[in-house]
C-alpha cells in the first residue's frame, strides 16, 4: 500500500508539473495571438508570473529531492519562454534615484491620477489628497507630465487641475476633452515645460470606452520629440464586482454566480483594448520624431496589446528598474500596466515609481536623454 502510494504522489506532481509547463508555454504565445480571435488564451498571459512562479517551485522541489532529469520538465519551457520572462522581471538590484537631473535628460512623468480622487471643492485638512498629489508632482522637477483619468472643471464647486500644475512651470499643456455641456472635462493630458509647437488626437472607435490618443510635438532645444499618451479600456469593475472577487476568494459564496459579469467585463476588455492597440502601434510605428510614450494600457508586459504598442520601443522599466515593477494597487502585486516608452533615438538614465498610495496606480518617472543626431 505505501508502495503504491508512493508511486500515485509521484506521478501526480510529474503530471501537474507537465500541465503547468504546457500552460506556461502557451502563455508565452499570447503576445503573439489577437485576443478578438483568442480571448480565451489571454487569460494566461494575465496568470503568467504565477505560471512562472509554479515552475520555479517544481524546478526546486527536484533539485531538492535530487532529482535533476524531472527538473528539465520545468527548466526547458523556462528557457524557450525567457524572452517573455524578461519583459515581465527586471532582473538587476535597485538602485537609487538621483533626484538631481543631469544637464540634458529630459524627466518625464506618467501617472493616472484617478480623477486626482477629489473632484469637489472641500475644507477637510485631513483628506485633501489632491493636495499631496500636486505635492509630489511639483517634487519631481519633471519636464513632461502625462496623466490618465485627468480632471478638471469650470464650474466654480469644483476643483480646476490645470491652472495649479501650470503654476509649477508648465505653461505649455494639450488637453482634448468633450464639451457635454457639464462644465466637467475628462481625459489624458500633456503638460511641458518645452514649447509645444504642434498637436493631434486620434479617436478610439466605438463601443470602446478609452481615453483618446493625443500627441504634442515638444521642442527640446533645436529637437522636435512627439509626446504620445492614452488610457486603454479597462475592466470597468465597480464596487460591487470587487466585493465579488472577495467573496469568491474566501469561498463565501458560488463562483460560477459571482464570476458570470466579472468575466463578461473581463473578455469586453480585452478584445476592445485589442483594437485600441492596434490603432496606437501604428500611429506611433509612423512617426519620424523621436517618441515618447506614456500611458496607463491596462495589461501586462506578457500581453497582446503590450507587444502592439511597444513595439520596437525600450520599456523604462526594464532597461533602469527592477523586480516586477507593480504600478496597480488593487487586485493582484504583480498587475505592472503603466508604462513609459522610448525609442532607439533615447537613452534610459534611471526609473523609479514613486510609492505614495494617493490614486491606486504609482506614479512612474524616468530621466531620458536624447542622443545626438
Amino acid at each position: 500500500m505505501a508502495s503504491g502510494m508512493r508511486i500515485f504522489t509521484r506521478r501526480f506532481f510529474i503530471y501537474a508539473n507537465a500541465v503547468l509547463a504546457v500552460l506556461f508555454l502557451i502563455a508565452c504565445l499570447v503576445p503573439q495571438l489577437s485576443p478578438r480571435t483568442w480571448w480565451f488564451v489571454a487569460f494566461l498571459g494575465l496568470i503568467f508570473p504565477f505560471l512562472l512562479a509554479g515552475l520555479m517551485i517544481f524546478l526546486i522541489g527536484w533539485l531538492t529531492l535530487l532529482k535533476p532529469a524531472r527538473t528539465l520538465i520545468s527548466l526547458v519551457p523556462i528557457l524557450i519562454g525567457w524572452g517573455q520572462v524578461e519583459k515581465t522581471f527586471a532582473f538587476r538590484f535597485t538602485t537609487a534615484f538621483v533626484e538631481k537631473k543631469l544637464p540634458g535628460s529630459i524627466r518625464v512623468v506618467s501617472w493616472n491620477v484617478a480623477r486626482f480622487i477629489e473632484l469637489k471643492k472641500n475644507n477637510n485638512k485631513g483628506s485633501q489628497t489632491r493636495l499631496r498629489m500636486l505635492d509630489l508632482i511639483k517634487a519631481q522637477e519633471a519636464d513632461v507630465l502625462c496623466f490618465q483619468e485627468f480632471q478638471t472643471s469650470r464650474d466654480s464647486a469644483f476643483y480646476d487641475n490645470i491652472r495649479p500644475i501650470q503654476a509649477m512651470g508648465f505653461p505649455y499643456y494639450y488637453f482634448c476633452f468633450e464639451e457635454d455641456g457639464d462644465l466637467h472635462y475628462f481625459s489624458s493630458i500633456i503638460f511641458s515645460r518645452f514649447p509645444i509647437v504642434d498637436t493631434a488626437k486620434v479617436r478610439f472607435p466605438k463601443p470602446s470606452s478609452g481615453e483618446l490618443l493625443i500627441q504634442a510635438d515638444v521642442l527640446v532645444g533645436k529637437d522636435t520629440v512627439r509626446v504620445f499618451t492614452t488610457h486603454l479600456q479597462s475592466f470597468q469593475f465597480n464596487s460591487s464586482d470587487y466585493r465579488r472577487m472577495e467573496e469568491i476568494k474566501t469561498g463565501q459564496d458560488s463562483v460560477l454566480i459571482h464570476s458570470r459579469n466579472i468575466f463578461s467585463k473581463w473578455k469586453r476588455g480585452v478584445v476592445n483594448r485589442t483594437l485600441q492597440a492596434e490603432i496606437a502601434g501604428e500611429v506611433i510605428s509612423k512617426c519620424d520624431y523621436p517618441v515618447i510614450f506614456c500611458g496607463d494600457l491596462n495589461e501586462i508586459p506578457n500581453s497582446y496589446s503590450y507587444n502592439r504598442v511597444r513595439g520596437e520601443m525600450q520599456d523604462a522599466f526594464l532597461e533602469k528598474g527592477a523586480g516586477i515593477g507593480r504600478t496597480f494597487l488593487g487586485l493582484s502585486p504583480t498587475l505592472r500596466i503603466d508604462y513609459i516608452f522610448a525609442d532607439e533615438q533615447f537613452t534610459v538614465r534611471q526609473f523609479t515609481r514613486r510609492k505614495q498610495p494617493y490614486s491606486d496606480h504609482l506614479m512612474i518617472v524616468a530621466d531620458l536623454d536624447l542622443k545626438s543626431n
